[in-house]
């Protein structure tokens, strides 16, 4: 009955559902045609101008299902605020503000801007000066504009919080109080959360008004995520048996899962001792440090991130080959949102997990929660390879310039290839923010790049290079 129902919803279409023609005209260009479970529930109630309050994991498809509700709503008379999207971290934010820009490529003058800390406010304020239909913010700096009254909600019409459990695990509670308190009552709000305890239910509670319920399955075949456990003997052998795995499967992208900021640490600098181009991410990190940890990693120059549970929430990472708990979390809610970050799109992929011979009865818990065995392996069958390489294929340079430079990703790449005589597919991503950009480069033709660059002009001008 599950999977028939799945099915369904996975083929649901959205040219069955009430959206502006510019809409459904931009969702076929992009060969978006059927909706995802969370989409397929929740896109027809929101349309319908009901509250909302759903549980949905990072990848379910969830902004579209919030992005394209605001847009085919989205009064266009003026270019006050008409939707605040609360987001708990800047990263969630850019990639929310960056995917509703690309649902709304159709819908004339869309204006989408994101209000983050850890860029200036100065920039930030001038853009809303110019006028903003969609707001895309972190609360503390939402709130600090509002309490400034640089940001004016008294004409928005929906409020979104998305990961709000997240919003909730920071300590965001009384800032996001405060912040819908700015907004008309008769707005309508949709809450998004990728895990349900009944702090979010009251949180819904407290602002909603007969919110409707929303929940799916995860979207992932259980046959496409291979499971395996090993019991290590002490913290001491967790790293051995680390090196093991990496050397038997090879995985060319992946995260470790950490349960603290220092075991993060430590496990990174352990991986990058043995010459593993690996890093760590966590809260205690500046900002302009996690863009370029995030960047690097989502171009492919960084092989593997090791993270704490709350760092890695709100990352929308596709293509992972595997994910390693390296510190086994005892809620099996956790455990399954932790190994659905691979083996997504009908691809394979690979979760291992070490656990202390003191806690099996975690292994337990997460049998009755998934109801299926653990399968469990022996980790010292497997032998060291000493010629194993997990060198990414790119690498990231920088270029002291972006937005404010007015550059654009056409600028860089015609630079790369007229100085630097490399030919296009050589370059990978491209990343422009305010005043530093990123670039993907083949490892082989990197220095090349580099070499030229300095010695030439973008857009006439002179910017520093280096290595990211």
């Amino acid at each position: 009955m599950l999977i028939k129902l799945l099915y369904r919803l996975m083929n649901e279409k959205f040219n069955t559902l009430p959206l502006k023609p510019e809409l459904l005209k931009n969702l076929e260009e992009l060969k978006f045609h059927q909706m995802t479970p969370i989409q397929a529930k929740s896109l027809p109630v929101i349309l319908e101008g009901r509250d909302v309050i759903a549980q949905a994991k990072t990848g379910s498809g969830k902004t579209a299902a919030f992005g394209l509700g605001i847009l085919n709503s989205l009064n266009m008379r003026d270019s006050y605020p008409k939707c605040l999207i609360l987001c708990p971290t800047r990263e969630l934010a850019e990639q929310v503000a960056k995917e509703i820009r690309t649902l709304a490529r159709m819908s004339k003058n869309t204006k989408v801007l994101t209000i983050c800390g850890g860029t200036s406010e100065y920039h930030q304020e001038r853009s809303l000066s110019h006028g903003a239909h969609i707001v895309v913010g972190t609360p503390g700096r939402i709130q600090s504009f509002l309490k400034k009254g640089i940001l004016n909600l008294d004409r928005a019409e929906t409020l979104v919080l998305d990961e709000a459990d997240r919003m909730l695990d920071m300590g965001f509670y009384d800032e996001m109080m405060n912040i819908i308190s700015y907004l008309p009552e008769d707005r309508q709000s949709l809450l998004f959360s990728a895990t349900y305890p009944e702090e979010i239910r009251e949180l819904g509670e407290s602002f909603q008004n007969d919110a409707v319920e929303v929940k799916v399955d995860t979207m992932h075949v259980e046959s496409s995520i291979d499971e395996i456990f090993y019991e290590v003997q002490g913290h001491q052998e967790k790293n051995d048996a680390l090196l093991k795995i990496l050397s038997k499967y090879r995985p060319d992208r992946l995260i470790i899962f950490c349960k603290t900021k220092r075991i993060t640490d430590d496990v990174a600098k352990f991986l990058v001792k043995q010459g593993i181009y690996a890093a760590g991410i966590h809260g205690d990190l500046e900002q302009n440090e996690r863009t370029e940890i995030m960047t690097k990693f989502s171009n492919r120059s960084l092989s593997i991130l090791v993270a704490t549970d709350v760092a890695a929430r709100g990352l929308d990472i596709s293509d992972l080959a595997a994910v390693v708990n390296y510190d086994l979390p005892t809620d099996p809610e956790i455990y399954v949102h932790r190994i659905g970050r691979t083996g997504r799109a009908g691809q394979k992929g690979m979760a291992f997990s070490l656990f202390l011979n003191n806690k099996g009865y975690i292994l337990d818990d997460i049998e009755d929660y998934t109801v299926k065995n653990c399968k469990c392996e022996e980790i010292s069958d497997i032998e060291i390879e000493q010629t194993y390489d997990l060198t990414p294929p790119m690498q990231t340079i920088y270029i002291s310039g972006g937005k404010r430079d007015k550059l654009r990703p056409g600028d860089l790449l015609g630079a790369i290839v007229g100085e630097a005589k490399v030919d296009s597919s050589n370059v990978g991503n491209i990343s422009i923010f305010n005043v530093l950009s990123y670039v993907a480069i083949k490892r082989e033709v990197v220095d090349q790049v580099v070499e030229k660059l300095r010695d030439g002009r973008i857009k006439k001008k002179k910017f520093k290079v280096g290595f990211a």
